[in-house]
């Protein structure tokens, strides 16, 4: 029997530099690890990208492949797309797919694949009238976003702290969708 397959999405927050870390829990929880970033994540981690093709077996995107391409990812079992951004959040709620991760995960929708999101931001994002909007919209849409209580909860600008991103949160709900699927 295969593995389930996870796309394992970032977007430029600090905490996406643990992706080498994160990829390898999602391995070690029985997953085929498929990493897209977003342009700045993808330039944030170019120095990674090697390292990550050669963890996960598969390349690492941040770009729409070509019309006449193959699609050289396997299927999607569950999305991931850990940290999400204030500007992904909302790209995404608002269809704005420019970008291949947003494209993927908004199409994502359509298509029913189990996505589990759980943004970065910090407490003055938040006080945007959009984002929680955004929240809002894409989980009325059928999305897992983990934010507020039990999620993620924002810190005040400039007190972050990546190294506690609670990425078990996400990750253990990629777990319990996929072993609830029938």
């Amino acid at each position: 029997m295969s593995r389930p397959v996870l796309y394992l999405f970032g977007s430029a927050a600090p905490p996406v530099q643990q992706f080498p870390d994160v990829a390898r829990r999602a391995q070690a929880a029985g997953f085929d690890v498929c990493l897209g970033l977003t342009p700045t994540a993808s330039r944030w981690l170019d120095s990674e990208v090697p390292l990550l093709e050669e963890l996960t077996g598969h390349p690492v995107r941040s770009e729409y492949k070509q019309p006449t391409e193959v699609d050289v990812w396997p299927k999607a079992d569950v999305i991931m797309f850990a940290p999400v951004t204030f500007n992904s959040m909302n790209m995404w709620a608002l269809a704005l797919t420019n970008h291949f991760v947003i494209g993927v995960v908004a199409e994502g929708i359509g298509k029913r694949i189990p996505t589990v999101a759980m943004p970065c931001v910090n407490a003055a994002y938040v006080e945007h009238p959009q984002f929680e909007r955004s929240v809002e919209t894409l989980r009325n849409a059928g999305v897992a976003v983990l934010y507020g209580p039990g999620g993620f909860e924002p810190n005040e600008p400039g007190s972050g702290r990546p190294e506690s991103y609670p990425w078990h949160l996400p990750l253990d709900e990629a777990v319990r969708v996929v072993e609830a699927a029938p």
